[in-house]
């Protein structure tokens, strides 16, 4: 059998799939913590890897590691989903694991896909076997696990945040998958052109599985010239990844996300508006606009009117559960409202003024009269008395809060616009200093 007919064998599993890396030398991207010397590597090369939680979005290598994870090791490895597996699937696991460790000395990994997913029972079935070490618990999931699954669980895990890929290392990877003539697409005689290539590598946000896919749709359905060549154009790049290609370049990109953040704070609702639909139509992630407008909600607007960020907020959520394309509508009232607000900076310089002061101010001892007396000593204890409590006074009382090196520093200082007006008036009835 000729290297064609391996192709045209294997050709019903996906590229995806095929191109899925053995070992951590072909393993592309997150750096961070697949570097020759990171805590995750020594640990996968030693095979004293614990129960471990990989976090990241789609497509950005998270079933791959755990499968190089799987070839590195001498132990039994089993997947489970926990969309489709309960309790009986787990008991089944771990019981196998207890007599393979007893009659064998095997560990047991248990990968989990869309860990997420396993309710609070599903979870303290499991529970157990990782505390014992019957097995070694490796979850898969987009979701943020300290705010998805059982914080008992998490405890017990080791997190690793995958980020998203970059388009760099997705484009390096489809470069390679057209070059691999066992695995990838180097049987055919493909031609791609750069624009092509980028615009697959850009609009897959990262999603190395979406941009293979992408790509093998591009070559599969192109149809060959007379010398057998199939020459992949950017008007193929389009129709595979169904999407249609960005009327600008990478730094354009950044220069129009950059005119969208500048037109909320210059309270331009319709620019605003433009340049949120222009990145929209161009293939930009709603979500990362929707983030946007949740931090200018903040640093923007801010105090002067703090209903700016619940309606930011809110959009986003609403953003994640309905979707395209009705949950451009929450977003778009965020973007005018943003615009629309008042607008101050006060608190994006306190948080900044604070933080300097956190890391500049060595003697920042806590006053005496605001210390935990519970566990200090007999002279803390009584010092402790001397705190006033605000609501034995009507709510407020003037005292020392900040350490004596910061005594009567000012870090929020709010303005004469929207409900900072409200507040400065209020400073100024309780006698603050402003």
């Amino acid at each position: 059998m000729d290297l064609f007919d391996l192709a045209k064998e294997n050709r019903s599993v996906p590229l995806a799939e095929r191109m899925r890396a053995k070992n951590l030398n072909e393993f592309l991207g997150q750096d961070h913590i697949v570097s020759e010397n990171s805590l995750l590597r020594r640990a996968i090369k030693l095979d004293r890897l614990g129960s471990c939680i990989f976090w990241g979005p789609p497509g950005c290598g998270k079933t791959t590691l755990a499968n190089v994870i799987a070839s590195s090791t001498n132990g039994n490895f089993v997947k489970l989903n926990a969309v489709s597996s309960g309790v009986a699937d787990v008991k089944r696991v771990v019981e196998e694991a207890i007599n393979n460790a007893k009659l064998y000395g095997k560990k047991t990994y248990l990968l989990l896909d869309e860990c997420h997913r396993f309710n609070k029972t599903q979870s303290d079935s499991l529970l157990p076997s990782i505390e014992k070490g019957d097995i070694i618990f490796i979850g898969s999931t987009t979701e943020n696990p300290y705010a998805s699954m059982t914080p008992a669980i998490v405890s017990r895990c080791r997190v690793f945040e995958l980020k998203r890929l970059s388009t760099e290392t997705v484009k390096k990877a489809l470069n390679i998958a057209l070059k691999d003539k066992e695995r990838g697409l180097g049987v055919y005689n493909v031609e791609i052109c750069e624009k092509a290539l980028n615009h697959i590598a850009l609009l897959s946000a990262g999603d190395l599985r979406v941009a293979y896919n992408a790509l093998e749709m591009a070559v599969l359905t192109t149809k060959p010239d007379e010398n057998g060549k199939i020459t992949v154009t950017l008007s193929d790049a389009e129709q595979s990844i169904q999407q249609k290609a960005l009327s600008f370049d990478e730094n354009l990109y950044y220069d129009i996300l950059s005119a969208f953040c500048k037109s909320l704070r210059g309270s331009d609702a319709n620019a605003a508006l433009y340049y949120m639909q222009r990145l929209i139509q161009g293939g930009c992630d709603p979500l990362l606009i929707a983030r946007r407008i949740v931090a200018h909600s903040a640093e923007d607007v801010g105090m002067a009117d703090p209903m700016a960020l619940v309606v930011a907020t809110n959009a986003l959520v609403a953003y994640e559960k309905l979707g395209l394309p009705e949950g451009l509508l929450p977003l778009s009232e965020a973007v005018i409202y943003v615009c629309e607000a008042e607008k101050s900076n006060s608190v994006y310089l306190a948080m900044h003024q604070a933080g300097e002061d956190a890391v500049s101010i060595k003697d920042d001892f806590v006053p005496t009269h605001l210390r935990n007396a519970v566990y200090g000593s007999k002279e803390d204890k009584e010092l402790s008395k001397e705190y006033k409590y605000p609501h034995d006074y009507g709510g407020y009382v003037d005292q020392q809060y900040l350490p004596d090196q910061l005594k009567g520093k000012i870090y929020y200082k709010p303005n004469d616009r929207g409900f900072e007006k409200q507040v400065k008036e209020i400073r100024k009835s309780k006698g603050k200093k402003q």
